[in-house]
């Protein structure tokens, strides 16, 4: 199977941009990040907080067989409907530290868009860390779903 998302992480630098053309208008790739509800389907998780806007915030966790197995947050800095957020990610109960995220909305054709996410860790080393977890494949299952999901809401 092709791989849509592609995930890069330069030898030497703490960034990894993942970057994913998706076939949908710009504003519906843009309302599965907005909305809580759309978000939970596609990410597979429960949105604990979800405050969209400048100096709002958020949280989310996963549970397995009733025990949670991830969690993360942050706080949003910039939030431009259809275009980009910038806000930290953390994950917690791990030794990760907080790190930057630039997510870039950008509308290809009336049907089609791209997402460029643009990640800052505090080290290269932590950087590598976590790419020698599942991530790439994770973020390229979350991305799968969420074309399914949005596909249904057009």
């Amino acid at each position: 199977m092709e791989q849509k998302t592609k995930v890069s992480a330069e030898d030497g630098t703490q960034e990894i941009v993942v970057t994913r053309e998706f076939n949908l208008p710009l504003e519906l790739l843009f309302r599965a990040f907005e909305e809580p509800a759309l978000f939970e389907q596609w990410m597979g998780t429960r949105v604990l907080k979800m405050e969209n806007r400048k100096h709002g915030s958020y949280a989310f966790e996963t549970s397995h067989n009733g025990n949670v197995v991830f969690r993360a947050n942050g706080t949003i800095h910039e939030f431009i409907p259809n275009q980009k957020i910038t806000r930290t990610f953390e994950m917690e109960n791990t030794p990760f530290p907080v790190q930057l995220e630039y997510l870039e909305f950008e509308k290809l054709t009336d049907e089609t868009s791209r997402l460029t996410m643009h990640m800052v860790f505090r080290s290269a080393e932590f950087r590598n860390q976590l790419m020698q977890m599942p991530f790439a494949q994770g973020i390229q299952m979350a991305h799968n779903r969420l074309q399914e999901i949005m596909d249904k809401q057009k």
